[in-house]
């Protein structure tokens, strides 16, 4: 790991014997009988990571006639402490440690156990919700970090995930790679997900997805699911952003993104038309932004940004969210059925107001995205219960003193 003053961080990488000697082998009659060499080092590398929150007292407990029923159906009444689990993955020798955003939300202290059943305080790098990534610190040295794997994992290679699913502690499942480039599931403003059958349950979020040979390939972070538990249906942060991000929040805090500052949508695509339409079509501009600067109207059909096609809308936020701000883009733009190139000068992306996002993306949920947008989210078993108006709270409050009174008559 490079120092906060240097430029770039370089993610570690598997020297080449270790390659060789976890390299799966198998004659040509037989199937590959075991992965052990791969899981052994892989696993020493994922850590276990504790939350915890305190919970505040309910705001009804100020009201003494709704405090005797909440202390009568829950005991007494004092400050909770709640606490979460995920998973993580150690990057450098000197404690740096990537997990998802979600896993240390609000969390008011960070514990992280070790696969040699060692235990840390940590503290908070830096997060970044928008991808989902976080990175924390352990003050302590000499760890091994997961090597990065190189070239990009294709669809059909093996995957191994690597996590602390339902805090039974480190496990390890196996599948394939059943896509990549996964966008528009509507968890992330930016997404470019691996997918995957390898089995992730809760607790695994944070942790590893690694290849035959041990090299991480992605960091857990999402499923999909009508119960909660895995469908076979698992997504993955692909190293390529996950390098990104950490370079970001190791140097700066934070993460600096390109932006344009257009509301869009893609292009309305008929299945059962032989010709389909691509591009991207802008629905509103906003004032002062790099594409009210450059011209761009709302109307316009941007077709290609630096001679790549954009074929969908989440094509566009991927690319130009790659992109540094005070970058020009070259874009080719359909106007009123005229070719036009508009040239954009990307600034720094505003920040946003903080949303909150699920662990477990449900059936119906999945959709597109927009510049700058969330779309809704689907959280099953996690919606918090709407707060009580004044009257219904008057109403509940008249009903229990007629029950308090009925009881003390009784007795």
């Amino acid at each position: 790991m490079k120092s906060t003053s240097e430029a770039t961080w370089e993610p570690p990488r598997t020297p080449p014997a270790e390659q060789q000697a976890s390299e799966p082998v198998a004659d040509t009659p037989a199937p590959i009988s075991s992965y052990h060499n791969a899981v052994a080092r892989a696993s020493q590398s994922v850590v276990n990571i504790y939350t915890t929150q305190t919970m505040a007292e309910h705001p009804y407990m100020d009201d003494p006639i709704l405090r005797r029923f909440f202390e009568d159906h829950s005991g007494p009444s004092q400050d909770q402490g709640s606490t979460n689990l995920g998973s993580g993955v150690i990057v450098s020798e000197d404690g740096y440690i990537v997990t998802n955003a979600h896993v240390i939300e609000k969390a008011d202290e960070i514990t992280v156990a070790f696969n040699d059943g060692r235990k840390s305080r940590a503290r908070v790098i830096g997060t970044d919700p928008d991808s989902d990534l976080a990175v924390i610190k352990v003050d302590m040295t000499g760890l091994t970090p997961l090597g990065f794997r190189e070239n990009p994992i294709r669809v059909g290679d093996l995957a191994l995930a690597i996590g602390n699913p339902f805090g039974v502690g480190q496990t390890v499942t196996q599948g394939i790679i059943s896509a990549t480039g996964r966008t528009g599931l509507g968890v992330n403003k930016f997404e470019d997900f691996i997918q995957t059958d390898a089995a992730i349950n809760p607790g695994n979020s944070g942790g590893a997805l690694v290849d035959a040979r041990g090299e991480l390939v992605g960091i857990n972070t999402v499923i999909f699911s009508r119960s909660g538990g895995s469908m076979g249906i698992g997504f993955a942060i692909p190293t390529a952003l996950v390098e990104q991000v950490m370079n970001a929040l190791i140097k700066d805090g934070k993460v600096s993104r390109g932006w344009l500052g257009i509301e869009i949508q893609s292009q309305l695509r008929d299945p059962t038309q032989l010709e389909t339409s691509t591009g991207v079509e802008v629905l509103n501009v906003i004032d002062q932004s790099p594409a009210a600067k450059s011209g761009l109207r709302v109307g316009d059909i941007v077709l290609t940004i630096d001679g790549v096609e954009m074929t969908d809308a989440n094509t566009l936020i991927q690319y130009v969210a790659r992109k540094a701000p005070d970058t020009e883009l070259d874009a080719q733009i359909l106007r009123q059925g005229k070719n036009a190139q508009v040239k954009i000068m990307l600034e720094e992306r505003p920040a946003q107001e903080p949303v909150e996002r699920p662990v477990v993306l449900q059936e119906g949920s999945i959709g597109g995205m927009e510049e700058g947008e969330m779309p809704e989210r689907s959280i099953q078993n996690d919606e918090e219960a709407p707060m009580m108006s004044k009257a219904e709270r008057d109403r509940m409050r008249e009903e229990l003193m007629k029950l308090f009174e009925q009881d003390t008559a009784a007795q």
